[in-house]
């Protein structure tokens, strides 16, 4: 297992100094879903949704939200992150819609956990914008899918089943 990097010898938090690291280009990709009645998948897909664009404004919530992280995750560092793309995408067999981001930077630290936290709040903002029509979704497997550059180079998720 892997030194974890965020503590110190007496075991405190700290934010990793990444000043002696390489800008490099670095890029990362994260998916999660969120699980609904067929209704609710069919108010989404037709436009219905009493809140409006349903997958417009998760894909939008992902972006701002990667390009806030540091706020949000303590010992993450503020990036200029050159590139966030989010997708949503209808899932008939769930069913619900399959978040997927990716985030791009060139610089001396990672983008993970601003593909996740994209990935987060997309779900959470599909789950707020129809959650009267359906309490009982769920948000599931929200993980790292890749990752590429950096010194530890390039991370690809085992496929499931």
């Amino acid at each position: 297992m892997a030194e974890l990097t965020h503590l110190d010898a007496a075991g405190a938090a700290n934010m990793v100094d990444v000043s002696d690291k390489a800008a490099t280009t670095r890029t990362a990709r994260a998916v999660g879903t969120v699980l609904m009645l067929p209704e609710t998948l069919a108010l989404i897909r037709e436009g219905d949704a009493k809140k409006g664009d349903v997958i417009g404004t998760a894909r939008l919530a992902g972006i701002m939200a990667a390009k806030r992280t540091h706020e949000l995750i303590p010992l993450c560092h503020p990036l200029l992150i050159s590139k966030v793309r989010v997708d949503c995408e209808i899932d008939e067999t769930l069913p619900g819609l399959t978040v997927t981001a990716e985030v791009k930077v060139i610089g001396p630290t990672g983008v993970e956990m601003e593909a996740l936290t994209a990935v987060s709040v997309a779900c959470l903002t599909i789950y707020d914008m129809v959650k009267a029509a359906d309490r009982g979704m769920r948000i599931e497997g929200i993980r790292l899918l890749a990752k590429d550059g950096g010194r530890s180079g390039a991370y690809r998720a085992e496929v499931a089943g």
